[in-house]
């Protein structure tokens, strides 16, 4: 027998000891008992049944794919239960949890002996779920400092490590590794999946090869719009030093000087004016000793002009950092605490993902704001992140008699529904409206708010409005030669006659 296989075989004796002496507290629950909480399975493949005594109906739900159950359910009394598996090339271990009364039995199980072998991360992310693997990859981004989440890559690609434990197994204390971007390190733990992502869970460290270059500090690492210079301090004790540049910042990032003192580099970068939006990039720095080569990288930003774009444009552009300013009507606030709201133009609809200090706003439902936030995404739906308000028009609710009796004024804005009587333009959607109170005539009912040139027509046709339909638009109130009318309105929503 060779050396590397006595210890999970000493771990699987351990076990099977601990399941005996643990018995009485593991499986003697009031609702449930169950005649073993360990089962093993042949490697080869086969079944094995355990007894299930319950006083009330008990249900499970089995999530792990190798393993087949002859029931999910159950009812009161006694029962049996078989689990059963194909053969299988390397060990394997999972566990279900079986409900009974509001308690909760667990069930491990084991199929032949779970050998953790290297594996690269290609290898990783095509086998199965709850196999421990073993890896050695270079870190490449720290997420989550307290449990230790990070990247992983290797030559073949890259994995999420999702916690990590300390060297006496616990969790909550990634720091005590002092592990950096750039350094070596072999882990091993079990494979799991988030939203169909893999990704190894709470995985212990076996090896850390400190990487042999450093980013100690940088200077102006948030760079103004107008640019200039960002500084970064380098210890590296490798073969030379070399500088990468994404290519997606080239045009406006270069390496200006790089000064060396023994180990020591001070790097200066200059950042052009930025005449765009919010911008970043990431800096590798490498070497080699010869036989691997090392990285360890930092990230710069630099503040850009808010791009003042419609809805339509925001929604064609990239999830990022960008800032973008956008004005439309609310036309539905699905969260009254943070505003969560969907925002419209004369161009299109998004969602809004909250808007800094809501609650303070007052703002409500066809009120017409302007926004500064982010492009972001959710389950790939589009939506504006980080959102700050800029300003807000209040628009009231009126009939059209309270309507008449305001004065003109084009920032004061009224919501009217009413019966259309007479439409006298379909480009442009100029009509009569009538309610229980009187009769208006408007002068535009454009698409949505926002509109300009040749965006202002076509409402009519678009949504199939015609004479009898009932029309919800917000206007301000103006008037022609001293006849009232509805001043720069668009569209809200409408009911069909039919």
């Amino acid at each position: 027998m060779k050396l590397k296989y006595l210890f999970p075989i000493f771990i699987a004796i351990l076990a099977l000891m601990t399941s005996c002496n643990d018995e009485d507290t593991v499986t003697l629950l009031d609702e449930i008992q169950v005649s073993s909480s360990y089962v093993s399975i042949p490697v080869d493949g086969g079944s094995t049944t355990i007894t299930i005594m319950a006083k009330d109906s008990w249900t499970l739900e089995n999530t792990v794919e190798w393993l087949s159950l002859s029931s999910t359910s159950g009812s009161a009394g006694e029962s049996t239960l078989t689990f059963s598996a194909e053969s299988a090339l390397d060990g394997r271990t999972a566990e279900i949890l079986i409900q009974c009364g509001g308690e909760t039995q667990r069930i491990n199980i084991i199929q032949g002996l779970a050998v953790v072998a290297p594996a690269t991360v290609a290898e990783i992310l095509a086998g199965p779920e709850s196999k421990t693997y073993q890896v050695t990859g270079v870190v490449t981004s720290i997420t989550n400092t307290t449990y230790g989440n990070w990247y992983l890559e290797d030559e073949t690609g890259s994995i999420y490590i999702y916690g990590t434990l300390d060297s006496k197994g616990g969790e909550k204390n990634f720091l005590s590794w002092g592990l950096e971007v750039g350094d070596e390190i072999t882990i091993e733990g079990p494979k799991g999946s988030y939203k169909g992502t893999p990704q190894l869970v709470n995985v212990t460290v076996i090896n850390i090869n400190k990487s042999l270059v450093k980013v100690d500090s940088t200077e102006n690492a948030q760079l103004p719009i107008e640019g200039g210079e960002f500084i970064a301090y380098v210890t590296c004790k490798g073969e030379g030093l070399s500088v990468e540049i994404p290519a997606d910042a080239e045009s406006w990032l270069s390496i200006s000087s790089i000064q060396t003192v023994g180990t020591n580099s001070v790097v200066t970068f200059k950042a052009e004016a930025n005449e765009a939006g919010d911008r970043e990039t990431t800096i590798t720095f490498s070497t080699t000793d010869g036989t691997k080569n090392y990285t360890s990288q930092t990230s710069l930003s630099q503040k850009g002009a808010i791009l003042e774009v419609s809805i339509a444009d925001f929604l064609a552009a990239e999830v990022g950092n960008t800032l973008y300013r956008l004005s439309g009507v609310i036309t539905e606030i699905s969260n009254t605490t943070y505003g969560n709201l969907y925002l419209r133009d004369y161009s299109g609809e998004t969602y809004v993902y909250g808007i800094e200090d809501f609650q303070d706003k007052n703002l409500k439902q066809g009120d017409i704001i302007t926004i500064v936030g982010k492009r972001g995404e959710y389950k790939g739906n589009p939506q504006v992140v980080d959102a700050v308000l800029e300003e807000a028009k209040p628009v009231t609710p009126a009939t059209i008699a309270e309507v008449l009796t305001k004065p003109d004024d084009s920032n004061v804005y009224f919501m009217v529904t009413g019966t259309i009587a007479s439409i006298t333009s379909e480009t442009y959607g100029n009509l009569y409206l009538q309610d229980d109170s009187g009769e208006i005539y408007a002068y535009g009912c454009y698409p949505g708010y926002g509109a300009s040139g040749d965006d202002k027509k076509g409402l009519i046709a678009a949504k199939d409005i015609k004479v009898g339909d009932t029309l919800t638009m917000i206007a301000a109130k103006g008037s022609y030669n001293e006849s009232p009318q509805l001043s720069h309105g668009f569209y809200f929503s409408h009911v069909s006659a039919q």
